[in-house]
């Protein structure tokens, strides 16, 4: 019981968090850890999130990401279009987990959308202050944001695994 709540209250936001902060990088671990059997969606509608070729293919979308991040041109992820793309995943990931945990999907999908957003703006925000007080470039923070979100989302999927 005690499990489930740390799902429903701290994992599933986390997940929303991170997708906040990264679009695809919570999506590419929940993938791998479906495909590896550890979420099990394969008796649900998210069973496509199990297949190899789907974690590869978020997997190569989160690196893109990633990369993409530390772009000039890159627009701020709270942008109109980044954030609903924020949002439209957050609410896929939570979706997902609800599915493989027998849960309710429009409470996954709700906690996990709240997450988004103070992932996107608090990370937003948060971002921008460090490189004004370190005085530094954007990218080194930027790399620290990739770890915490990738870290994130390992550890939130390792508490929804239980």
């Amino acid at each position: 019981m005690a499990m489930q709540m740390l799902t429903w209250l701290i994992a599933i936001p986390l997940l929303g968090l991170v997708t906040g902060l990264r679009t695809m990088t919570a999506m590419a671990v929940l993938c791998w850890f479906a495909y590896a059997g550890h979420l099990p969606v394969d008796d649900s509608w998210a069973a496509w999130s199990g297949k190899l070729v789907t974690a590869i293919v978020f997997t190569v979308l989160a690196l893109g990401e990633l990369v993409g991040d530390k772009l000039p041109k890159t627009p701020n992820r709270t942008a109109p279009f980044p954030l609903i793309a924020r949002l439209v995943f957050a609410g896929l990931v939570g979706a997902i987990v609800a599915a493989g945990l027998n849960g309710s999907g429009v409470e996954g999908v709700i906690l996990c959308v709240l997450g988004s957003l103070i992932g996107a703006f608090a990370g937003f925000l948060i971002r921008r202050e460090i490189v004004v007080w370190l005085g530094c470039k954007d990218w080194p923070v930027a790399l620290v944001e990739d770890l915490s979100a990738v870290l994130g989302a390992v550890l939130a999927m390792g508490i929804v695994t239980g």
